[in-house]
């Protein structure tokens, strides 16, 4: 799924204009962005935890988001 895709997911599931989606995405992703580069961690309970190591950004997965993917 590319960026765009994802806001037209977002505008869909929330009835949102897809303008007002983008800028929702847009700023969910600068707050990781700026949370990682003051050395910060980034935890979405259920999703997965983002951080920065030696100025490269790691992601680990969440027990929700495992579960879902595995899910049969």
């Amino acid at each position: 799924m590319k960026k765009h895709e994802l806001v037209a997911k977002i505008a869909q599931d929330t009835g949102l204009s897809k303008v007002v989606s983008a800028a929702a995405l847009e700023s969910v992703l600068h707050g990781i962005v700026q949370s990682l580069k003051k050395g910060q961690t980034v935890t979405l309970v259920g999703f997965g935890t983002f951080k920065a190591s030696r100025r490269v950004a790691r992601f680990s997965a969440g027990k929700g988001l495992k579960d879902a993917i595995n899910k049969t």
